[in-house]
């Protein structure tokens, strides 16, 4: 597994928490897909399959592309692969479950289109949380002619709907127990996720665990949208307006994602630059759900950031601080020349021990 070792504070312990600051997006994806590749190599090797986490998002895209054309080149075996995907829209245009699972904004659909329908292999088994179930205007009805089933969390915009295990409504208790715990379930019966693809959202969030969200009890969650965040689906052209934009979605949270034995967070643009950097100096907070990364480090987890030069704007200039936090930073392909064939061969390891 992804495994970078870091002495804290001289006390001699172990923080396996690592950053790595690339040129580029194109030169970001290279390095954590050459990461997950091998990390999915060596796990086959001591296994019969292997579970993987996915995100959506542009973050992630080109890291698709090259982990599919590995996979096509026979660096490991996709068909020994299951897959579990952090999160998924309620909501959705459509008449029925089925239109909108295949609705051109579905994350079921964008994974089809930048990874799944790329492999020659296909992965043995595909999870989306099953948001797609779910009618947005009966979960509103019920919610409203039944108030006491359910209760808001969240210091900010973005809530969590905790619904009651005692849930009066049997519809509200359907979305608990077989949207939600039945997805935390599955997983763990999968032996839980070897790797996890996060991405990092504007104000720190991962999947659709928003800022403020607490992190206790919350692996999975019934999310009421940020207004921000409904803001930038329709300002990044994926809906055409806000009536048409989501407001729910179904999300694993925070300690479930973490849960991964390797967390991989991968980051582009200056619009994340104040959310890595936050979440890299600062305890761990709800306020910055990817804050989580220290937790999951210090209970044995790995965490790897990979970063573009944009990315990482605000970590660079304070790399001290960071490592004086017991957090190893490195910084690769700083110079004009490519180093995209040398980092996609070298960088796994060096980093994968």
């Amino acid at each position: 597994m992804i495994r970078r070792r870091f002495a804290r504070g001289g006390g001699g312990g172990q923080m396996p928490l690592s950053v790595i600051v690339t040129r580029d997006f194109d030169q970001m994806s290279e390095v954590a897909a050459g990461l997950v590749a091998e990390d999915i190599r060596r796990g086959l090797a001591r296994g019969p399959s292997y579970v993987l986490g996915l995100a959506t998002g542009i973050s992630p895209t080109g890291l698709y592309k090259h982990l599919a054309k590995a996979a096509n080149a026979g660096a490991f075996d996709a068909s020994r692969i299951t897959s579990f995907n952090l999160d998924e829209y309620v909501g959705l245009p459509g008449e029925n479950a089925q239109q909108r699972a295949l609705h051109k904004e579905a994350y079921g659909y964008f994974m089809v289109q930048e990874l799944f329908g790329l492999l020659r292999k296909k992965f043995l088994e595909t999870n989306v949380p099953w948001g797609a179930l779910i009618d947005q205007g009966r979960l509103e009805a019920e919610m409203k002619e039944n108030p006491g089933d359910w209760t808001l969390q969240g210091e900010d915009a973005g809530k969590a709907i905790v619904i009651g295990r005692d849930a009066r409504s049997d519809y509200l208790r359907w979305i608990r127990r077989d949207i939600l715990d039945a997805y935390a379930e599955k997983i763990a019966r999968r032996g839980g996720i070897d790797l996890h693809i996060v991405g990092i959202g504007r104000r720190g969030h991962v999947g659709f665990h928003e800022a403020g969200i607490p992190f206790e009890d919350n692996e999975m969650l019934l999310v009421k949208l940020d207004e921000s965040t409904i803001a930038n689906a329709v300002a990044d052209g994926h809906f055409p307006s806000r009536m048409e934009s989501p407001s729910y979605a179904v999300s694993m949270g925070a300690p479930l994602i973490y849960r991964a034995a390797t967390v991989l967070i991968v980051a582009t643009g200056k619009r994340k630059a104040r959310a890595v950097a936050d979440a890299l100096l600062m305890d761990p907070a709800p306020s910055v759900p990817v804050s989580y990364s220290h937790l999951a480090a210090e209970r044995g987890g790995r965490v790897v950031f990979v970063l573009d030069r944009e990315a990482a704007a605000d970590v660079m200039p304070q790399a001290d601080r960071i490592r004086g936090r017991g957090i190893e930073l490195e910084e690769i392909g700083a110079g004009g020349a490519s180093t995209r064939v040398s980092v996609i061969s070298a960088a796994p390891s060096a980093i994968l021990r």
